[in-house]
């Protein structure tokens, strides 16, 4: 393959040749059959786009408003964990080819880069986007109250609250290497705490033990003078919890295929959160991103924004910033050639009648 990449498939076969295949399964690997894995790319694909032309697109952008202040663009780098195991500059590469391209970035809970120093690096970029840290709920309260004040101090915009994953999914590819897997020292979780469940008895070993409840919600709103997004929402039900504690947003997300198989793609989930909350909250969206099309339908949708994970991953892992600067710049250069080809100026053009849906599963 030519070794310049020109499109997202492109950074992804050039990561497969550079990660070995612990660090392969760990990152592009799904929940079981890997089912809503494929299909979350699919779903966007099945999507048809309906151009409108003789628009005036004269003076056009890519900015957006969300949670009261205006980005570049909207997309952001979804959190991911590990990212030193990937490449040696793991988080920071990350967050400065964020930065470079307006793009906004979710910090790990799980990242092997200090969240002092990934902050430190970016947070004085005036053309940046939002600069956000994602959480997993801790079973100790006091020690996810010094972590917030650390988030907090270091300059974060918002928290954002993983719901969907009580317990890790299973994941066959990791399975089958077993004792192989095994993360190198270097990228090993800094503020993870690796602590046992007290109670070994009940679900998963005693590890559901711990898993959320809306009471940890509003408890993590009174911890933090930050917005607080739920990541994982998928049902609008849950959707409309989610408004009545006013959260500041949610993430629609089935945790990139990873954790629960079978559970429908993004793309069909996201117009039902989108109409359970009613503009109560931001909807942002992740999940099988892969073109600029896909992130104009996910605004046509009704998101305010995308997540976009693995694709960056991979540009990080076989050209470390640069690469990763080179899919997100690839994703909005495709945006703005479909906004253009489609009649839309702004994001705020761009809406349902620019697209023909298929009939919903």
């Amino acid at each position: 393959m030519n070794h310049h990449p020109v499109n997202l498939h492109d950074h992804e076969a050039l990561a497969r040749a550079t990660l070995g295949e612990a660090a392969w399964a760990y990152f592009s690997g799904g929940a079981a059959d890997e089912i809503t894995l494929r299909q979350n790319t699919q779903a966007w694909q099945d999507i048809a786009l309906a151009p409108r032309v003789l628009q005036d697109v004269h003076n056009g952008h890519t900015r957006i408003e969300l949670l009261g202040r205006t980005w570049p663009t909207p997309v952001l780098v979804a959190p991911m964990a590990h990212q030193r195991w990937a490449h040696p500059d793991g988080e920071a590469a990350m967050a400065l080819a964020a930065a470079a391209q307006g793009c906004g970035m979710v910090l790990s809970h799980q990242t092997s880069t200090p969240l002092q120093s990934v902050a430190a690096l970016v947070r004085g970029e005036p053309d940046r986007g939002p600069l956000w840290f994602q959480l997993y709920g801790q079973a100790d309260h006091g020690a996810q109250g010094e972590l917030i004040a650390e988030i907090e101090h270091a300059g974060y915009e918002a928290i954002v609250l993983t719901v969907d994953a009580p317990v890790q999914g299973v994941r066959d590819r990791e399975r089958r290497l077993g004792a192989s897997l095994p993360l190198p020292e270097h990228a090993r979780p800094v503020h993870w705490p690796a602590t046992p469940p007290e109670n070994p008895t009940g679900l998963c070993a005693g590890h559901a033990n711990t898993a959320l409840t809306w009471a940890n919600v509003a408890r993590l709103q009174e911890q933090t003078r930050l917005p607080v997004l739920l990541k994982g929402i998928t049902h609008p039900l849950d959707a409309q919890q989610a408004a009545r504690l006013n959260v500041s947003g949610l993430i629609v997300s089935n945790h990139g295929g990873r954790t629960l198989d079978t559970v429908p793609a993004s793309a069909w989930l996201l117009p039902r959160v989108v109409d359970a909350v009613q503009g109560d909250a931001a909807v942002l969206v992740d999940g099988g991103i892969r073109r600029g099309t896909d992130v104009f339908k996910a605004l046509a949708l009704g998101a305010h924004a995308v997540l976009v994970g693995r694709p960056c991953l991979y540009g990080l892992a076989h050209a470390g910033a640069r690469g990763a600067a080179h899919v997100l710049r690839l994703l909005r250069d495709e945006l703005e050639a479909t906004m253009t080809l489609c009649g839309c100026k702004t994001p705020l053009d761009i809406g349902p009648d620019h697209l023909h849906l298929p009939a919903r599963p």
